[in-house]
């Protein structure tokens, strides 16, 4: 079971990763919404639970991708909430400085796989599943919040 997740993860990421062309008249395509990251999210956090030490490389990469891809997100929310103005300006910062945060800790999780033993393995994988969890949680929460 645990051989058949991989490579589909692998894919994912890369399809994710990969932006779709569009045609000069087309607009380009929606962007991903709260509710896809939080689908994303519990898969990533699946998905990493589910490597073995020995792929603990493929593991480190997964878990490094998928934070950046919400370091992206962030970072249109951030662009977003620069154009807001007064007490809700205020608002959106905290939330993204919060989500900053969320970011630094699932990012040193990340780094914490990268050097686990056998021993710490299975406690590396599990603080870095429930980091990303917490800050797709919170980026979710957000993003509802930007739309009101």
């Amino acid at each position: 079971m645990r051989l058949q997740i991989i490579p589909a993860i692998v894919v994912t990421v890369g399809l994710l990763a990969t932006p779709a062309p569009y045609a000069s008249g087309q607009t380009p395509p929606s962007k991903t919404t709260a509710g896809e990251v939080g689908q994303k999210a519990s898969e990533t956090g699946q998905a990493i639970r589910d490597y073995t030490v020995e792929k603990k490389d493929e593991a480190v990469a997964h878990a490094k991708q998928a934070t950046a891809d919400l370091e992206a997100k962030i970072k249109d929310l951030e662009a977003q909430a620069a154009k807001q103005t007064g007490e809700l300006k205020a608002k959106s910062q905290a939330q993204i400085k919060d989500l900053k945060a969320k970011r630094a800790k699932a990012s040193q999780k990340a780094a914490d796989l990268g050097r686990a033993t056998k021993a710490s393995w299975e406690k590396a994988k599990e603080g870095f599943a429930d980091a990303y969890r917490d800050l797709a949680s919170a980026y979710d929460k957000a993003a509802a919040e930007f739309k009101k």
